[in-house]
């Protein structure tokens, strides 16, 4: 059986969360225009891009749409086209599982189709309960668990059959700090396919911290091929850190080698929007040595950036004390954390 492929571009989502992280590590950038987001918008729908994701939620969030990010799905699904590609899917993500439910409105054709869901590791199952919830609402339901490498496989076993219970559209693995291998792509997708119902895609999201983005992505692509599958890009490789697999690369990959059609032109029209926001030290996002570090230490990339502009550590030194921390420490970091490991 040969399953279908999908692109999911996360442009706006993943690159808005990226523009805010590094404006509260004290670089200060714009923020997107409202013309930024509807061109945006509009040139990724005319590109023919499968999924396109135009934003987050969160219950916290006040005044941030610049970045994206809006307080419930009503607010986000304001910048959805009034026109819509046939047979394209629109969402929106949720940051964490705590905004009350009966908050939330019934899927409708007013508002995003799909919802994602970023699973919090502490709170597994009300994350799981959250998700289950939004399906019951109507919501096409993608389940992101962040930094799917942490989870054991009594972990994944239970994702798997929650996914089942309620009829998710996608079980993602997400490779949140860019350490990823073709090997572990191999593994969670023919973990998945085990007891996984065939109705449901599997999903991939790749970060670039060792460049590695694209070469997973073809694997799983190319190599892994009985199964629906979609796969997240940004244009410019926009995002978190050292930014995702580039929407542009993709797709001229798909067009070329699997016969697809989407719209090159429309994607690098995206990427001109984008060019504001690149800086040319690569403070935004892109592969850095910096951001390479952590992710050979399978760890959370924030502590070498905040190592080296809060305290001018070099390269070296960053290594030498992530390769020295704590692993219980290494996936979430705090300033508690940071303290700990530099002692002091």
């Amino acid at each position: 059986m040969q399953g279908t492929i999908k692109i999911l571009d996360c442009t706006l989502r993943d690159g808005g969360q990226g523009l805010e992280a590094i404006n509260n590590n004290g670089i200060i950038t714009e923020s997107f225009s409202e013309q930024d987001k509807e061109n945006i918008i509009r040139s990724t729908r005319d590109a023919g891009i499968d999924i396109i994701e135009i934003g987050c939620m969160s219950s916290n969030s006040r005044g941030q749409e610049g970045y994206a990010i809006y307080n419930n799905v009503i607010d986000l699904s304001k910048s959805l086209p009034q026109e819509r590609g046939q047979n394209q899917l629109y969402t929106g993500l949720f940051i964490d599982p705590d905004t009350p439910i009966e908050s939330i409105p019934k899927a409708s054709e007013d508002l995003v189709e799909g919802i994602r869901v970023i699973l919090r590791y502490s709170q597994l199952q009300q994350s799981v309960d959250f998700c289950a919830m939004l399906a019951d609402k109507g919501y096409k339901v993608f389940i992101q668990p962040m930094l799917t490498m942490r989870y054991t496989d009594d972990e994944l076993k239970m994702l798997v059959s929650s996914a089942n219970e309620m009829g998710a559209y996608a079980l993602y693995f997400v490779d949140s700090f860019g350490y990823m291998t073709e090997n572990d792509v191999d593994r969670f997708y023919n973990f998945y396919c085990e007891d996984l119902n065939p109705s449901i895609n599997i999903g991939f999201h790749a970060h670039n911290n060792m460049d590695n983005a694209f070469i997973n992505a073809k694997y799983f692509v190319d190599k892994l091929s009985d199964r629906n599958r979609i796969v997240d890009s940004c244009a410019f490789g926009m995002g978190q850190g050292a930014g995702n697999l580039q929407t542009e690369i993709l797709v001229n990959y798909m067009n070329k080698h699997y016969g697809t059609s989407y719209g090159f032109d429309k994607i690098l029209d995206v990427c001109e929007i984008l060019e504001k926001f690149r800086e040319e030290d690569m403070k935004t996002w892109g592969y850095t040595p910096l951001r390479f570090i952590p992710a050979i230490h399978n760890t959370a990339y924030k502590y070498a950036t905040v190592m080296r502009s809060r305290f001018n550590m070099t390269l070296k030194e960053i290594n030498m004390v992530l390769e020295k921390m704590p692993d219980e420490l290494r996936h979430r970091y705090t300033e508690e954390n940071l303290k700990n490991i530099l002692g002091s």
